[in-house]
């Protein structure tokens, strides 16, 4: 029985006519060993950053309907353009959009979520003998309405493919060789994972490692769909394979280093210490969609029986927050200032392996607290400790969290140009 093997390729990989040839070359190899392959293209290079750049242009506020309209576009080059040089080295392929396969999303702009894949089309070309090219990031709404994803859309298209086939792996091709274990830009001796646990994958991705985004993890992981993350360039290197922990041998007690620079910390300052009152902030903020990561309450002050709350969201997301919590001013009662720090950053270790290991904490305290660098939040889960730092600190931050938790290899990574902007 043939097995069937997505593939994805990401705006750096089909970036112009030569890597779309290299992209074509990689699906027909897969369709040689006798596997059927359906392959999802993001949009050439920064095709996507030049349309948001012209929309811009001619709108501060452009609708959210005619963004993914627009945006939506990049991807139809990809696919035609790719579907093109398949064909060119003598393999029949045929290219779809959301829209002709029915990769039905909610009646959200800019950011939905899938709730449905039709697979008709794609299982009858598949049958037919032809390799499917798919756009991803975009999707249609029940009434026919362009949606696209956001950030990591095409990795999210491509793992829900995966799903919905019951393909036997997903293959996110890159400009680096797989997952490593901090930012080779910034360690050049970091080390490259063969395998990584969804669980660790996710969590390195939530804390700003760029390689995937933390929505096409939480896919993979809740249908158990095998990924692995591979060179675009060096075909013969297997990449890193993502699977489940209980498939995986623990050696260390941390696998990663991540820093994430595009947050804000945001305080509010004397709420009223009283029941409701958080509650009301953020189911606030869920309802115009700002995602919170880190949040602290203070100690109650007896005297004016009030704390304060802090917490982070994305650089994006600043404008909204504020607008959002000034409204609740007046209902909630608090009196003191909404403060903006943008210039943080969030520095995190992760590992299945920190699972009842003592000592794990404090030599990640002790290491930042020798290179003078301050801890202005924590926050912690089974396989994560993350501390707020400032911007300047991160980059040292990293270096000396990589060599204390002794994650380097003798070996200078090999990066090709940017890490996905997800």
């Amino acid at each position: 029985m043939k097995k069937l093997i997505v593939q994805k390729f990401g705006g750096t990989s089909v970036a112009d006519t030569e890597k779309i040839k290299n992209a074509a070359k990689l699906a027909v190899m897969e369709k040689k060993n006798g596997n059927d392959v359906v392959v999802v293209v993001s949009a050439m290079g920064h095709t996507t950053d030049y349309l948001v750049k012209m929309a811009k242009e001619l709108s501060q506020s452009p609708s959210g309907r005619e963004m993914d309209m627009l945006l939506s576009t990049g991807e139809g080059v990809s696919i035609a353009l790719l579907a093109m040089a398949i064909q060119t080295q003598g393999f029949d392929a045929v290219s779809y959009n959301a829209m002709q396969i029915g990769i039905i999303t909610e009646n959200v702009h800019s950011k939905a979520r899938i709730i449905d894949i039709k697979t008709d089309k794609i299982k009858k070309s598949l049958n037919e003998g032809k390799i499917v090219v798919v756009a991803g990031f975009q999707g249609v709404t029940d009434d026919g309405e362009i949606t696209t994803l956001g950030r990591g859309g095409s990795d999210t298209s491509a793992v829900s493919l995966a799903a919905a086939l019951n393909a036997e792996r997903c293959d996110i091709y890159t400009d680096v060789e797989g997952v490593y274990t901090t930012d080779p830009r910034v360690v050049p001796n970091a080390s490259r994972l063969k395998e990584i646990s969804y669980d660790e994958m996710l969590e390195l991705a939530h804390a700003g490692a760029n390689v995937l985004h933390p929505r096409s993890v939480e896919t993979a992981k809740q249908y158990n769909v095998p990924m692995r993350v591979r060179s675009s360039f060096k075909h013969e290197n297997k990449g890193t394979l993502i699977l489940g922990v209980e498939k995986m041998e623990i050696y260390k007690p941390v696998t990663g280093v991540a820093e994430d620079s595009s947050q804000a910390r945001i305080v509010v300052c004397d709420v009223p210490d009283k029941p409701g009152v958080a509650a009301k902030i953020f189911s606030k903020l869920a309802s115009e969609n700002i995602s919170v990561d880190m949040i602290i309450q203070s100690y109650a002050r007896k005297i004016s029986n009030t704390n304060d709350i802090a917490f982070t969201v994305d650089l994006g997301d600043v404008a909204k927050t504020s607008e959002a919590l000034e409204s609740l001013r007046n209902e909630l009662g608090y009196s003191g200032d909404i403060q903006v720090n943008n210039d943080i950053a969030k520095v995190s270790i992760i590992g299945a392996g920190m699972i009842d290991r003592p000592g794990v904490a404090s030599t990640m305290f002790e290491a930042l607290a020798n290179e003078g660098v301050n801890i202005k939040m924590i926050s912690t889960s089974e396989i994560k400790i993350s501390c707020l730092v400032e911007k300047s600190d991160a980059k040292k931050a990293v270096k000396a969290l990589h060599d204390v938790f002794e994650l380097g290899c003798d070996e200078k990574a090999d990066v090709r140009g940017d890490l996905p902007n997800l």
